[in-house]
């Protein structure tokens, strides 16, 4: 499909798009709504139908709609533009390591669209330049069929079977050392499938190079169990980035066999499974020789007379590191939101669980995390009688989006841990 039919369609989460809306003369067709319906089906999360049109979830990224690609932002507040937010999260995605590709080849991305899907494609063509230049490696593979010379084993039966009449052929078994395998097949279907799928004109050149370097290989179906197959090892560990991208480029394209018109492609991220990854690793990035830091720390607390045990696990435990014999560790805990509260008081089920948890961790501080404007709201729960308060806290913080990710991550371990978790650090790492 050339790159200039293709057509970006921007939009929050939690926002709807019905047949008829338009953007930048864009229009959401009836088929994009038809294609859309047809893929939840499927059962994915990302969006609910509703008359004549879609109402995104808390998920972000791209879906691919045929020729129409619809970009799904973050928002957490209501004066930031699309392009800011935009930022925001391919900055929080690079945080986590979603772009975290260890090829010498890939230290930096020159794309100035940054757009999600373009960043990927971009990658996975690095990663194959890079794996061309050093050289692709072969395997032996066993073959069978017809030749004009008796080479390998003859298969007696299928020579019969096929040869009766043809007297000059022989059917055999041999076995063949090139670089037709696996590894290279799922590669090369990839190549093909981002050809055939990029908006990105300044990634044209580059994909018709590496379709004449790269070796034609056999299509086939790809499914979770081919990826499974490949194991790792010395020889073919330069592989593991370019098919990790191969994986969540194949696994999550849809195509439509009926009509070709209406294929899907979707590379969605949980909006609140992210934050909590971004808080967790910017704690251990600024706090590292301080703190200890964990994420989803599972802890016992019912036992069934059937022998199952139920846990809990909040979504940060974070613990001071002891530098004395006669120093305490103190122990706080994080769960994280992606909702701005605009002001408003959690809900009761949040402030509950934070409590068990301030319980049984035996936390100093328990505390819920939210995007929003930075504010620090600390509250203490009420003793058993419900007249007087314990000494038991729990926090409501709200930490300010910033375009800039080390300043926010800076931002993060001030706020959370200087402030506060009231540790003084000697140095910020």
């Amino acid at each position: 499909m050339p790159t200039s039919q293709f057509q970006r369609i921007p939009v929050f989460e939690h926002q709807s798009l019905k047949v008829g809306d338009t953007y930048d003369k864009i229009i959401f067709t009836a088929k994009h709504h038809e294609a859309l319906e047809k893929f939840h089906g499927k059962g994915v999360p990302y969006f609910n139908l509703i008359h004549k049109g879609v109402k995104f979830n808390e998920f972000v990224g791209v879906l691919q709609v045929g020729n129409l690609i619809i970009e799904v932002l973050p928002k957490a507040d209501r004066y930031r533009k699309k392009d800011q937010w935009r930022k925001i999260l391919i900055g929080m995605l690079k945080a986590v390591g979603a772009f975290d590709i260890k090829a010498p080849t890939s230290s930096a991305l020159s794309l100035k669209s940054n757009f999600i899907l373009d960043l990927y494609f971009e990658l996975f063509i690095k990663e194959v330049e890079y794996l061309l230049h050093k050289g692709l490696i072969k395997k032996y593979r066993k073959t069978e069929g017809n030749s004009t010379a008796l080479k390998g084993a003859l298969h007696f039966g299928k020579h019969l079977q096929k040869n009766l009449v043809h007297q000059e052929r022989f059917f055999v078994k041999y076995t063949t050392y090139d670089q037709q395998h696996l590894i290279h097949q799922i590669i090369y279907k990839t190549l093909k499938l981002i050809q055939q799928i990029n908006s990105n004109a300044q990634l044209n050149s580059k994909l018709g190079a590496l379709s004449l370097n790269f070796p034609e290989m056999p299509d086939f179906n790809v499914a979770e169990a081919t990826f499974e197959k490949i194991v790792f090892n010395r020889k073919n560990k330069g592989y593991q980035n370019a098919i990790e991208i191969a994986r969540l480029l194949l696994l999550n394209y849809h195509p439509d066999v009926s009509k070709g018109q209406k294929d899907v492609l979707s590379l969605m991220f949980d909006m609140n499974k992210l934050w909590e990854k971004f808080i967790y690793v910017s704690l251990r990035k600024y706090g590292r020789g301080h703190l200890w830091v964990k994420e989803q720390s599972s802890k016992k607390f019912w036992h069934s007379e059937s022998g199952r045990n139920s846990t809990m696990r909040p979504d940060i435990l974070v613990s001071t590191i002891k530098k004395h014999p006669e120093e305490k560790v103190k122990h706080f805990i994080l769960d994280t939101k992606w909702k701005n509260l605009g002001g408003s008081v959690p809900s009761p089920d949040h402030l509950r669980q934070l409590y068990v948890y301030h319980q049984y961790f035996n936390a100093q501080k328990v505390a819920l995390v939210y995007p929003g404007k930075s504010t620090v709201c600390s509250g203490k729960y009420y003793e058993t009688s419900g007249v007087n308060l314990s000494d038991k806290e729990c926090s409501v913080l709200s930490i300010e989006p910033d375009e800039t990710m080390i300043t926010w991550q800076r931002t993060i371990a001030d706020e959370l841990i200087l402030e506060w978790m009231e540790i003084k650090l000697d140095q910020v790492v």
